[in-house]
């Protein structure tokens, strides 16, 4: 943070201590939901007060506390912005103290964090349908199949409208226009595939759980590929691409620059199987998906929700988060450069984002922070969504400006370890936050966001406002309707095989074969004839004889027409396309 920044943060933010923070819902009307002491002033009272009456709204009661209206002026923005909810203070919800994102700043990512059973999913919800409600695309993945209802309007409850009058909402039941994908068609949805050429090898080393060592020999391997335009469509490819490069044939093709050893070459081979077993194979292919289709906006001018949906595959979590990454790759490598805009093209939420960075390579860590770092400046926002901001490497974490924290546990001495963490990464707060952030109920949470001017905001306990659509799945028959409706289904509903590296190197095998075997005749037949004649022995052919000799040269000469074009360039995941 900046002089100025830590200035204004300074004046915005009352000192620690000076008053009780708020208390949780969880006890009864009436009881205190902590007996322990909290820090400051309160420390003989315990942390909790009485919580508002139902309905009621503290600031109908009064003007609002001195410290509830310096949190609120931090929140006053004059531009569009997105309403979270209301400030909490010494157990009481004050309406009248909005708290809100401005759009602009959604651009400078952000992190949702909580415990399970906290309320993140129906935060990502709340956020993506104001967004959508501007005109912003969102995408979001669905890992427990419950996002789905943000496509229907909500249903009217009691505690819907209780919640709705604590903090100032005019909740008015909404759906949401939405498109939902699949990973390879498993699951409902619109296939989502990728090409393995495009996936690219750091991505698929992080899949296939490769050490450092088979994560370069499989670089190597898509280092060849790419210059001898073998296109890497589906895992069957690799395969063969793999095999050719051990056996005898195609040994010397990588004998200046280190050779692949057959080894590492059957570890590869084997994860391959075992990764098409888990039946993941179906996620490499063609058509492959065109990420921009992530940026459209309905007939009415609100941004479409992009819902992957994720249930078939949960028990695959590499594969998803890391899924999630080349699509975010794919969109950084695509998206022109725009600098700073009103409001965002796009805001992606990475669900189960500790997934993604538990067990990664040093140069997969500094891939994803230097995309983090660039993709803002193409209009691309990044929510991280995780249970603790330790799930997240500092260097990534450094540059996510809006922060909303569900409760913490801390049941454990590693709980209470990160707890205190935690509480470190916000600025300097009035609240005791390690006492907040315990006592916190479900749909609450502590809020810092950056103003329009960029400065962090104060931190405020918030009660966050209800999701307008539907707070749990939709029908399936009406998902499976939508997702059949879609312009995109016959699109990308059929896979495609087309000829690639596996057809051009068995048309190969097979041209030696014939060839070798029509050799094998013509001696025989010399012989028989008695016309064999001693002849001088021959000059060992140099290197460019026997590479313009060989079977995949004259293959590749065949088809170096469709090669003009085709170019590939590989960006920091080492992912590629097609160059268009």
């Amino acid at each position: 943070m900046g002089e100025a920044e830590q200035q204004e943060s300074e004046q915005t933010a009352p000192e620690r201590g000076t008053s009780e923070p708020v208390a949780s819902e969880r006890a009864p009307s009436g009881q205190a939901a902590s007996e322990g002491g909290a820090s400051g002033q309160a420390a003989s009272e315990g942390f909790a007060s009485e919580a508002a009456p139902s309905g009621q709204a503290a600031s109908e009661r009064g003007a609002l506390p001195g410290p509830v209206a310096e949190i609120a002026a931090g929140y006053a923005f004059e531009g569009p912005a997105l309403d979270l909810g209301a400030v909490l203070w010494d157990g009481a919800c004050h309406a009248d103290a909005p708290v809100r994102i401005p759009l602009p700043v959604l651009n400078r990512h952000g992190l949702v964090a909580g415990a399970t059973g906290t309320g993140k999913t129906k935060t990502l919800q709340l956020i993506a349908e104001q967004l959508s409600a501007q005109g912003v695309p969102v995408f979001l993945a669905d890992v427990k199949g419950d996002v789905s209802g943000v496509s229907a309007p909500g249903e009217d409850g009691e505690k819907v409208r209780e919640r709705a009058a604590q903090v100032g909402q005019e909740w008015t039941p909404t759906g949401f226009p939405c498109a939902f994908y699949g990973l390879g068609g498993l699951g409902p949805g619109i296939p989502v595939r990728a090409t393995v050429t495009s996936f690219g090898p750091v991505l698929l080393s992080k899949v296939l759980q490769l050490n450092r060592t088979q994560e370069q020999s499989l670089g190597l391997i898509f280092h060849y590929a790419d210059a001898k335009g073998l296109e890497l469509v589906d895992l069957k490819d690799l395969r063969a691409v793999v095999a050719f490069l051990v056996s005898d044939v195609g040994k010397p093709e990588l004998k200046g620059i280190g050779g692949l050893s057959t080894a590492t070459a059957g570890v590869i081979l084997r994860a391959l199987t075992t990764f098409e077993q888990q039946g993941a194979g179906g996620f490499f292919g063609e058509p492959e998906f065109d990420t921009s289709e992530f940026l459209r906006t309905a007939d009415d001018g609100r941004g479409t929700v992009s819902v992957l949906e994720l249930p078939a595959v949960q028990r695959q979590p590499q594969l998803f988060s890391t899924f999630l990454m080349w699509l975010l790759a794919d969109l950084f490598h695509d998206l022109p450069e725009v600098g700073d805009l009103e409001k965002p093209k796009l805001v992606f939420f990475f669900d189960e984002a500790h997934l993604l960075f538990t067990g990664a390579s040093k140069s997969f860590l500094e891939s994803i922070t230097q995309t983090v770092r660039l993709i803002r400046s193409k209009g691309v926002g990044v929510f991280f969504v995780t249970q603790t901001p330790k799930d997240v490497p500092a260097d990534v974490l450094a540059q996510l400006g809006n922060r909303v924290q569900h409760a913490l546990r801390a049941f454990t001495p590693d709980d209470a370890k990160a707890l205190k963490a935690a509480v470190r990464t916000f600025p300097e707060s009035a609240y005791d936050l390690e006492e907040v952030l315990t006592s916190l109920g479900t749909g609450e949470a502590v809020v810092t966001v950056l103003s329009e001017r960029g400065a962090p905001t104060p931190v405020a306990a918030t009660r966050l406002r209800a999701p307008e659509s539907l707070m749990g799945p939709v029908d399936p028959a009406a998902l499976d309707a939508a997702v059949k409706g879609s312009p995109l289904y016959g699109r990308y509903a059929q896979a495609v095989d087309r000829e690639s590296a596996y057809e051009r190197l068995a048309a190969d095998e097979a041209a030696r074969t014939a060839e070798a075997a029509r050799a094998e005749a013509a001696k025989a037949e010399a012989r028989a004839a008695g016309t064999t004649r001693a002849r001088a022995p021959e000059e060992e052919p140099s290197l460019v004889e026997q590479v313009v000799g060989s079977g995949m040269f004259k293959s590749l000469a065949r088809s170096v027409g469709t090669q003009l074009g085709r170019e590939i360039s590989r960006s920091l995941f080492g992912t590629a396309r097609r160059r268009r």
